[in-house]
């Protein structure tokens, strides 16, 4: 079975990714939302909004069925269920009101189409798996905003290379905090050890946070030397995404830490070495004070001899 849930005008999708409406406190707005099904049976599905949220992988997602919804997932009124008919598709309206004393900033929700299916466990009994697809909701409710960031905390851990002619790692790894009522996308930069790396990493997307999300973030710096202490820094140019599709860059901000880096390959290298320097030095002294004892028993045994021999009339 499959189905996919896209917004759409009142006729047919009309190619948004999202739903994204501005209103004031105790305003509404009229959308639509297309269900369509690709499978070989007709389908009546079950339609949910609730909350969304992000997942520390970064993915967008809603509260599951036995979750409550607080938020802008309750402002969002539609039919509970709509029978699609095999390869067709049904629009669905539906209406977004904000309450008079909703908050300033952004609020995420999402709807979704879903089937419930009977599946079978590895113990034989049989489980109801509810599949759902849809799409994303947010709201900014119109006011005071004020997009705000922070660095909570930053941890480091240092990977020798036991090779001491090769530099080792270290694994930065910190939380982004989104302070403010709107939703950041979190990027910048971590220096260490005269290194340079940029998160997200190129190719990725930067990560997204909700008013509220604290997401955890981890980069590898490479080619660090190992110099007891490597003052680490990471900064953070985080940017407000406004509801046209622009962003606005807020002040960065920085927090720092040190990470001990012991050289201990290069110190065992080092010893090594030393331990080698001391035996040649300790050979020589060794060598010159059997010398000197021998040439000092040769003068002694000279002495005796002379002592001893009997002169010839």
């Amino acid at each position: 079975m499959r189905w996919s849930v896209t917004p759409s005008d009142a006729s047919a999708p009309d190619g948004r990714r999202a739903v994204e409406p501005e209103l004031d406190p105790g305003a509404s707005a009229d959308d639509h939302f297309a269900v369509r099904n690709v499978g070989a049976d007709e389908v009546t599905f079950k339609l949910t909004a609730a909350d969304g949220y992000f997942t520390r992988a970064g993915r967008f997602d809603i509260l599951a069925a036995d979750e409550k919804s607080t938020d802008s997932g309750t402002w969002i009124s539609m039919p509970e269920t709509v029978t699609v008919p095999a390869g067709d598709t049904a629009i669905v309206p539906f209406t977004v009101t904000v309450p008079d004393r909703a908050e300033p900033g952004d609020h995420a929700a999402g709807i979704t189409a879903s089937v419930l299916s009977v599946q079978s466990a590895q113990d034989g009994t049989s489980v109801g798996v509810e599949s759902r697809v849809g799409f994303r909701v947010l709201t900014r409710v119109t006011g005071e905003i004020a997009p705000a960031a922070s660095l909570p905390s930053v941890a480091t851990d240092y990977t020798t290379s036991w090779n001491p002619l090769r530099p080792g790692e270290l694994t930065v790894t910190f939380d982004v905090s989104n302070d403010g009522n709107t939703r950041l996308l979190a990027k910048g930069v971590v220096e260490a050890g005269g290194q340079q790396v940029a998160f997200p990493a190129e190719g990725e997307n930067p990560q997204e946070l909700l008013p509220g999300d604290v997401r955890t973030i981890t980069t590898v710096v490479q080619n660090v030397w190992p110099t007891f202490v490597v003052p680490t820094t990471v900064t953070l140019n985080a940017t407000s995404a406004t509801m046209d599709g622009a962003s606005v860059e807020i002040d960065p901000v920085q927090a720092g830490t040190v990470a001990w880096a012991v050289p201990w390959p290069q110190l065992i290298v080092l010893a090594g070495i030393a331990l080698i320097v001391l035996a040649i030095v300790w050979g020589r002294i060794r060598s010159r004070r059997k010398l000197d004892t021998l040439l000092a028993q040769a003068r002694e045994e000279g002495r005796q001899d002379a002592a001893t021999t009997v002169p010839v009339p």
